[in-house]
């Protein structure tokens, strides 16, 4: 039995001392301790009760401290808990101290905190990097289009990067500068010959203004000649103007159609009256036998002027239109 409870004991020990070690990092404390880092146990202690990896902050507490900067384990942590990456921030600090760029704890970790790398950003600061725009295309005032594409140099500005645009604003600009100057040109000739007078023309305008880098220079890569776009546009108003014009022609015809058809319904309604006036003869003829004003000879006679009428006009061919009466042919 107490060979029984001393293996008992040893083994509560152990499972104490494992316990112990994994929440109280005595050996970090000891690595920090002899790299010169001053935290004490409590504190490391405290990052477990605040949900903070103590290596997470201590290691590039040592980093900073080895390479000569005055940096404090609160701010870090604070760093860390707001979200941000510590050992990013630390080591642009490092880099930044050995490039001679000045740049402090505070915007550093601001930086990071809107969501660019800054460590990258100091690599950039001292390397620059080469931002390749795409094809862009512009039309000169010959109507004959430009497709350049241009290569910007561009050094990251530490000052602008926060609250600064990205390279998707120098890339507009960039093109916004080819297309005003190569649709200043008189020709695409012009363009072809000069290619580096986009490059002045942009460079001039000061496109970097307001972003997260500053243009070194603006290199054309290469230039090529497109479409007609002024003959293509010619083609087309020929061609709408071509279609107005049917359209305005077919308005005339239909209304000449139309005016055609009012005549003809006028010509009609005429002859309708030529026919109702013709029937009102015989009535009157007959009303004039009745009242005693006409008199059988006297129509007899009319009837004869009115045969040889008939007859002149078929000699002479005018009565082709005329239409005899059934009194006529008695």
């Amino acid at each position: 039995m107490a060979y029984l409870g001393s293996i008992l004991l040893v083994g509560i020990i152990l499972i104490f001392l494992s316990l112990f070690f994994s929440f109280i990092p005595v050996g970090l404390w000891i690595t920090a301790l002899f790299s010169g880092v001053k935290v004490s146990i409590l504190t490391l202690v405290g990052m477990r009760f605040r949900r903070v990896a103590p290596s997470r902050i201590v290691g590039p507490m040592i980093k900073a401290t080895k390479a000569g900067l005055d940096l404090s384990i609160d701010k870090l942590e604070a760093h860390y808990l707001a979200g941000g990456d510590v050992d990013s921030v630390v080591n642009a600090l490092i880099a930044a101290q050995r490039a001679n760029i000045e740049l402090g704890f505070e915007q550093a970790a601001a930086i990071d905190l809107a969501g660019r790398d800054v460590l990258q950003a100091v690599q950039v600061s001292v390397n620059p990097k080469v931002i390749e725009t795409p094809k862009i295309a512009a039309v000169a005032k010959n109507g004959i289009e430009v497709i350049a594409r241009a290569r910007v140099t561009v050094r990251a500005n530490i000052g602008r990067l926060v609250g600064g645009a990205g390279e998707e604003t120098i890339i507009a600009r960039v093109g916004e500068g080819i297309v005003t100057t190569v649709g200043s040109a008189e020709t695409h000739k012009m363009v072809l010959e000069n290619p580096d007078r986009i490059s002045r023309t942009v460079l001039e305008k000061g496109l970097d203004a307001g972003t997260a880098f500053e243009i070194l220079s603006i290199d054309i890569a290469d230039v090529d000649v497109g479409r007609n776009i002024g003959a293509q546009l010619q083609t087309d108003q020929a061609e709408a103007d071509k279609k107005i014009a049917q359209a305005k022609a077919e308005e005339r015809r239909a209304m000449a159609i139309a005016k055609e058809q009012e005549m003809k319904a006028m010509v009609e309604e005429m002859r309708a009256k030529v026919v109702e006036a013709e029937a009102q003869v015989p009535l009157a003829i007959a009303e004039a036998f009745r009242s005693g004003n006409l008199g059988v000879m006297d129509y007899y006679n009319m009837k004869n002027v009115m045969a040889d009428t008939i007859m002149r006009e078929s000699i002479s061919g005018t009565a082709g239109s005329r239409t005899d009466k059934p009194e006529d042919k008695k």
